[in-house]
């Protein structure tokens, strides 16, 4: 069986594409991450911001929606978690350095396609009032 001259390029560059995305170790999410507020887009759309403080704390909130607390920890396996107040359910992704520069974030065994894209980052805080405060 013969492959066309299209098919080999892509088996070709399959192997370099794939080995251009580094995933970042807890070490580096760290120094990246601390005292930023990170904005995530999926699907080409805006999707949520997270904001991480120098204690491993965090708040999330969706586009539109309302802000969640946290920590982030790494696990055995050395993928960054996430524990909200909300879902004492670990939930644990890979942030991944893309060629070019860019930054995404991948759950732990989703496809590429179901990436958030890191499509703004700054040392703002995200508006979400304190639990409790009342209006």
């Amino acid at each position: 069986m013969r492959l066309t001259a299209l098919a080999t390029a892509a088996l070709m560059a399959w192997p370099l594409t794939a080995a251009a995305e580094r995933v970042v170790t807890p070490q580096e999410f760290e120094q990246m991450v601390h005292g930023k507020t990170f904005y995530f887009d999926r699907y080409g759309e805006p999707f949520g911001s997270e904001q991480y403080f120098t204690d491993k704390r965090v708040i999330w909130a969706f586009e539109g929606g309302q802000c969640q607390r946290g920590i982030w920890f790494a696990n055995a396996e050395g993928n960054i978690c996430f524990v909200y107040d909300s879902d004492p359910a670990p939930q644990c992704w890979h942030f991944i350095e893309m060629p070019g520069g860019g930054f995404h974030a991948r759950v732990v065994g989703d496809p590429p396609s179901e990436d958030l894209v890191t499509s703004d980052v700054d040392a703002e805080p995200i508006d979400c009032p304190l639990p409790d405060l009342g209006v």
